[in-house]
């Protein structure tokens, strides 16, 4: 055989083997494992390199070729675009599809809602109760000052800032992802308001604590504005604030009775000890009370106390103040209410 024969036959062969290997590669990317077959959840952690996917999906029987899985994915870039996340994947769906809705991010997602005034720790707890975060994991995020900074928060921590609302959230996606949502969903409510919040001459920073105050205090929620204006008094005449929900977040173990000693101890969150605002939010507050603090009414109350109903009887005096205390207090503790 001449050697231009040779050659000839070497690249006719070759050809063929090329074809044959991608008749090959396309019946395998459109072929299922079975005719049918029922969901099962299959879960991409976040950083998992593709080999340990691949490996773990022909494990479980949803591919029969990971070899041929990965060379499909190498070949179209999508190696790198595999979101994480929670996935019903089936043996009956083909390779093609079970990579598209990989590289797609087409996962399972959980509802959770976050009520308003619920503090970091509780909703770290709520997550986790719903298989979403590892608690320790996100709390120290939330104070990872990286990470705030990152996500353009001023404080101590993220407190204030997770927005209460309802998500929906893939089991397998970071907390970091989480975080970034909910404190993106904040800035998307509460941004429109930077510029009411200058007028007021105030920094967005003091409206979130503020907030978080009147968020825990109210019961009603026509009464936020209200509230509001008192502690706003209050800041003007360079009262302390007085407000036991701050005294209950500067508690380490709190047992959920507040005593009178609790008011004596030096923590900065103490506002029957500390003048002006805390450092920080004591809860994640809602858009309402967040307005109540830009928008309040325009009152001279310096003082509430609870009518045992879920309202409230506001005072502009101490006098007026300590008979309502009389009033509607006379059969539980003692002690004025929003007196220092």
């Amino acid at each position: 055989m001449s050697r231009k024969k040779f050659v000839l036959s070497t690249a006719a062969s070759f050809f063929v083997l090329v074809i044959l290997a991608a008749l090959g590669l396309g019946l395998f990317l459109i072929t299922p494992l079975q005719k049918t077959g029922k969901e099962e959840t299959f879960v991409v952690r976040e950083g998992l390199p593709l080999t340990e996917i691949t490996t773990e999906l022909q494990n479980r029987d949803f591919i029969k070729n990971k070899t041929l899985f990965m060379l499909w994915a190498r070949l179209m870039g999508y190696s790198r675009q595999i979101k994480a996340g929670e996935y019903a994947l089936s043996p009956a769906m083909s390779p093609a599809e079970i990579l598209e809705k990989l590289r797609k991010g087409i996962i399972m997602t959980h509802p959770v809602t976050i009520p308003e005034g619920l503090n970091v720790a509780q909703i770290a707890v709520l997550l986790k109760e719903k298989g979403l975060v590892e608690e320790e994991g996100f709390l120290a995020l939330t104070k990872d000052p990286a990470t705030l900074k990152r996500l353009g928060v001023t404080g101590p921590s993220l407190e204030g800032y997770l927005y209460p609302d309802t998500y929906h959230f893939g089991r397998g996606v970071s907390s970091a992802a989480i975080i970034e949502t909910m404190v993106k969903r904040f800035w998307e409510v509460v941004g429109p308001y930077t510029k009411s919040v200058e007028r007021r001459g105030m920094e967005m920073k003091d409206v979130v604590i503020l907030a978080s105050i009147v968020e825990k205090e109210t019961g009603l929620a026509e009464e936020r504005p209200t509230i509001a204006s008192v502690f706003l008094n209050r800041l003007k005449r360079g009262m302390r604030l007085a407000s036991d929900p701050t005294v209950i977040y500067g508690l380490k173990d709190f047992d959920g009775n507040l005593r009178k000693g609790d008011l004596s101890k030096k923590t900065p969150y103490n506002t029957y000890v500390i003048r002006g605002l805390p450092p920080g939010p004591i809860a994640n507050p809602g858009l309402e009370s967040i307005k109540a603090v830009i928008f309040p009414d325009q009152t001279e109350y310096l003082y509430f106390v609870s009518k045992n109903d879920g309202s409230h009887h506001f005072s502009k005096t101490l006098s007026e103040h300590n008979r309502a205390v009389e009033t509607y207090q006379k059969k539980k503790r003692k002690r004025p209410q929003k007196t220092s």
